[in-house]
């Protein structure tokens, strides 16, 4: 059966096709896929993301990492457009999803994929279902065409042995794996990852790093990869960007970052206290800027609250002179 010319697009050239002489990384020369401008987030009283500018271009894996609650998987959910910010813009493929409506954020949503931490697989449906569910509600393919396309799919991600299989009778890195092949059955320009590495033994996570490099090289796909699994980082990553208490503190290469991590300790001292405390964060060291800024809040402050004010005043006057 001839496949109709216009059902799909042609594969984007890797990065080895697009590289620019004399640039040292291909992807800096392009305009960005993704920009991010003054982005902040609040809920209720607690700023979550403040004043965030990002870019990320064309071909590049962008890593986002950073400590627990520094405001990641906000950062992701705001690209994706499950939530707004409540100043600053988002543009993807250079529109501002910023209040679009649900028909134009759909639209968007279609050049970009998702890997979800858990995989997101319907139990009910097995792994080629699942991979066929985009084709089916976003096409008006024949059901051969998306049979072959989640062959296709499945292949790119070592799975078309377990098409038939359910979610609950296949491993967790399978289910990242085949989650991955979801996320590709609408050829997508973009691919966001939620902690990709999360609950996998070293092995299986080391195969994951390897499947989203292999995707990249292939498909020409930019990656937005959210993260604080170091290993994977430096082995995924072109550029990667820190966020702590919300604020994004450094978007540097992943070599910059590599020769940051190495720095010896009596080296360390001669750098200021953001770059010692990206450093540590690199390496999981137990002592160092954030350590030293827990053990600097009171404690009791942090159990009662801030003392409170204690007249000097006696409740009773003296009546001697």
């Amino acid at each position: 059966m001839a496949v109709p010319p216009s059902r799909f697009r042609p594969l984007r050239p890797p990065r080895a096709q697009t590289r620019v002489e004399g640039a040292e990384y291909p992807w800096c020369v392009s305009e960005p896929i993704i920009r991010l401008k003054g982005v902040t987030k609040r809920f209720g009283p607690q700023t979550v993301l403040d004043g965030i500018d990002l870019e990320v271009r064309p071909g590049e894996t962008m890593i986002i990492m950073g400590g627990s609650g520094s405001g990641k998987s906000t950062t992701l959910r705001m690209m994706i457009g499950s939530i707004q910010p409540d100043e600053g813009s988002i543009e993807l493929f250079g529109r501002d999803i910023c209040g679009l409506d649900e028909e134009g954020m759909n639209a968007v949503r279609k050049r970009f994929g998702i890997l979800f931490q858990s995989g997101a697989l319907f139990n009910s449906m097995t792994i080629a279902e699942n991979v066929a569910l985009p084709l089916r509600e976003h096409t008006d393919l024949d059901p051969d065409i998306i049979a072959i396309q989640v062959m296709i799919k499945l292949e790119l991600v070592g799975l078309r042995d377990a098409a038939h299989k359910f979610p609950a009778e296949i491993s967790g890195g399978m289910k990242k794996r085949a989650g991955l092949a979801r996320a590709l059955a609408l050829d997508p320009q973009i691919l966001f990852y939620d902690e990709p590495s999360a609950g996998l033994d070293p092995v299986t996570s080391a195969q994951i790093d390897q499947l989203i490099l292999s995707l990249s090289t292939k498909l020409g796909v930019t990656s937005v990869v959210v993260t604080h699994e170091m290993d994977s980082a430096f082995t995924i990553a072109d550029r990667m960007a820190m966020l702590d208490r919300g604020k994004l503190i450094k978007v540097e290469t992943r070599e910059w970052y590599d020769r940051l991590r190495r720095t010896t300790d009596l080296d360390a001292g001669g750098l200021d206290r953001t770059d010692r405390l990206i450093r540590q964060f690199l390496r999981g060291d137990a002592e160092g800027p954030i350590t030293e800024r827990r053990e600097e809040s009171d404690y009791q402050e942090a159990l009662f609250g801030p003392p409170s004010t204690v007249t000097t005043v006696p409740s009773i006057e003296p009546t001697r002179g």
